[in-house]
């Protein structure tokens, strides 16, 4: 269960029905009745998604999502609220750059599905800055790599297909060198033992 979601609102009882629709879901919930609140329980966890209502003493649900936003970028933003006037829709889209909206009294598979997809999409953003990382060290590895030995990084195809690597001289103690970073590189991925 490592997908966490926090539902804010000020009113127990939508809170309460929230947990019910989702009690089922494979989620971690956590619960705040006010913004400050919600807040606070960011700071102390690894959210995913976070549902707001809009109308709430203090702060409103948009001023919220806005500081979520600031605060937690990667946290997916959900607006819930009875009281739908486009003036909130627009703070919480414009402001808090919400995923969803959601209007008071909800259709709960429509919302269970926001939900899911929200929570897939935070893995995917999250897959990707992990895979880009990657790939950003390995073009620096290639590149230190390259000034070592010149023309290593250049790949050619003969007439069947296969890669040309460029013979390079080098003394037993350089090929034990490259040897030895490519077993680091390939026990780094999991590939070799």
């Amino acid at each position: 269960m490592n997908s966490a979601i926090l539902l804010v609102d000020d009113e127990t009882n939508v809170v309460s029905s929230l947990e019910r629709a989702l009690i089922d879901e494979p989620y971690k919930i956590h619960t705040a009745g006010s913004g400050v609140e919600g807040l606070s329980i960011l700071k102390g966890n690894r959210i995913k998604l976070v549902i707001s209502d809009e109308k709430m003493p203090g702060m409103t649900g948009s001023e919220f999502l806005s500081v979520v936003k600031k605060l937690f970028p990667d946290t997916i933003r959900i607006m819930l609220t009875g009281h739908a006037s486009l003036q909130a829709a627009m703070n919480a889209v414009n402001n808090g750059e919400i995923y969803r909206f959601f209007a008071k009294p909800w259709n709960e598979i429509e919302l269970k599905l926001a939900i899911r997809s929200a929570i897939e999409k935070f893995d995917l953003e999250e897959e990707n800055k992990r895979l880009l990382k990657t790939v950003k060290r390995q073009a620096c590895e290639l590149q230190q790599l390259e000034k070592s030995y010149p023309g290593i990084t250049s790949m050619q195809k003969d007439t069947e297909g296969n890669l040309i690597v460029p013979e390079i001289s080098t003394s037993d103690e350089d090929l034990s060198e490259i040897v030895s970073l490519i077993e680091t590189q390939l026990k780094a991925k999991g590939d070799f033992e």
